[in-house]
């Protein structure tokens, strides 16, 4: 038997495509269930899927009352009837043999999480779109994420996207941590490294995620990544609870901000700014001239959407130690 358990919330543009490629896996629909767990949505989202539960009694709307991916989680993998549970999201669609491959896999590798590649499109295709979606696939974008970047054989990570594992896992590891609103799957990973477990990425099959496409989206959703961050640091008392490369954007405002603030007790210091600033505008204009040529993207989209990206990210981290303070009094 296995379980799906999708978080959701708001989600009337993307929750169709997301159902649609479910309904053509090609796993047993007698030995599946569809768990779909919305955050008390104030859109059409539980109407469209109160319509698909209607033609197909494997797929269940659950109430999720404090609104949170972790929760939503928890809520389903209590209620799963599955010994597998697999966690999807309804920002992306699946390859039809994705229940199959992953279910397999997690056995045969005798795995704790198996995960596969996780591309970025757009539901919308235009200039801007499409070049944050080349940013979000882009190694100067989203750093070494294997699941990000692609992959051609099994390899053993510290984190996969959209996970599947055997039920007991959540015996042994716990559940998901209900303090983060962001970076849950992150931790939840980190925490099975920890005690042990293993974690694949398979090359056999992948899922799309459907990306932001305005600049404004990109930027809300990476400042809170880059927030929860260092939120979910103080939370777990654990540094290896995230990865180096999710500090990075941080230290690069850092190294802006700090000599600039520094420089008004010693003027020099100010330079520190001006090399690190026009190394990342030289950087990102030699990435960016050849994806422009190669792959007919605009250059201003693209400059722009690298920026928005790290820029939010970055801040976010900075907002979240400012954070600790009023956390801790």
């Amino acid at each position: 038997m296995l379980s799906i358990v999708c978080p959701i919330y708001n989600e009337e543009k993307y929750i169709s495509q997301c159902i649609d490629s479910l309904l053509q896996q090609d796993y047993p629909k007698e030995d599946l269930e569809i768990l779909l767990v919305d955050g008390m949505s104030t859109d059409n989202t539980r109407t469209i899927v109160k319509q698909y539960s209607i033609k197909y009694p494997y797929i269940h709307l659950i109430d999720n009352p404090k609104k949170i991916v972790p929760c939503a989680m928890n809520i389903g993998i209590k209620n799963a009837k599955g010994n597998i549970i697999i966690r999807l999201d309804a920002h992306a669609t699946y390859e039809k043999d994705y229940f199959s491959v992953l279910s397999r896999r997690l056995v045969e590798l005798e795995a704790d999480n198996v995960g596969v590649v996780c591309k970025t499109d757009v539901l919308n295709k235009s200039p801007k779109s499409l070049a944050i979606r080349e940013v979000l696939g882009n190694k100067f974008g989203v750093g070494n994420s294997a699941f990000r970047t692609g992959i051609n054989k099994v390899q053993e990570v510290d984190t996969v996207p959209f996970g599947c594992w055997r039920r007991e896992v959540f015996d042994k590891y716990g559940m998901y941590d209900e303090r983060l609103i962001r970076n849950q799957d992150i931790e939840l990973s980190k925490r099975i490294i920890r005690g042990g477990g293993k974690i694949f990425i398979v090359p056999d099959t992948y899922c799309t995620y459907l990306a932001r496409e305005k600049f404004s989206a990109l930027a809300k959703n990476n400042y809170q990544n880059g927030k929860w961050n260092i939120l979910t640091v103080y939370y777990t008392k654990q540094w290896s609870s995230l990865s180096i490369r999710h500090f990075v954007p941080m230290l690069f405002i850092l190294s802006i901000i700090g000599p600039t603030l520094l420089s008004l007790i010693y003027k020099p210091f100010v330079l520190i700014s001006i090399i690190s600033l026009l190394s990342y505008i030289i950087t990102l204009t030699l990435i960016c001239i050849p994806l422009c040529i190669k792959k007919k993207l605009k250059f201003y989209y693209l400059l722009a959407s690298f920026i928005t990206l790290h820029f939010s990210y970055g801040w976010g981290s900075i907002i979240g130690i400012f954070k600790l303070f009023s956390i801790k009094n």
